[in-house]
């Protein structure tokens, strides 16, 4: 499925058409095409427990083989979800930093395979 495209959308630099490699999408209807880490912080530090919980980035194709959550988590924090078929990988985390959950997602994103790329 490729990226979800809610009503409201917040495009960075680029046409809504699709994205280079990837998308953030979150709970609230942002939408964001190949965010940097500055928008991916912007995102997270959005993020609440009533009506904007999560944060989802994934290619923008059909089938993506890998994604990366971000969700408000129940005891306070976020809960960091890495998950990539082609690698066999599937993290959680929690953290509390926004910058470093950023930071982490980045150097994660930056070492995902990008096939089918607009």
């Amino acid at each position: 499925m490729p990226c979800w495209r809610p009503n409201r959308q917040r495009t960075v630099g680029r046409s809504p058409v699709a994205a280079e490699y990837y998308c953030a999408d979150s709970e609230n209807g942002d939408h964001i095409d190949d965010p940097s880490e500055d928008a991916l912080f912007d995102l997270i530090s959005e993020l609440n427990d009533t009506g904007n919980t999560f944060v989802v980035i994934q290619p923008d194709q059909d089938d993506p083989v890998w994604f990366a959550s971000v969700a408000v988590h129940d005891e306070g924090g976020y809960e960091i979800v890495r998950h990539d078929t082609t690698h066999r990988e599937h993290h959680v985390t929690t953290e509390n930093g926004i910058d470093r959950i950023t930071s982490d997602l980045i150097i994660w994103l930056a070492a995902r395979d990008f096939q089918n790329t607009a």
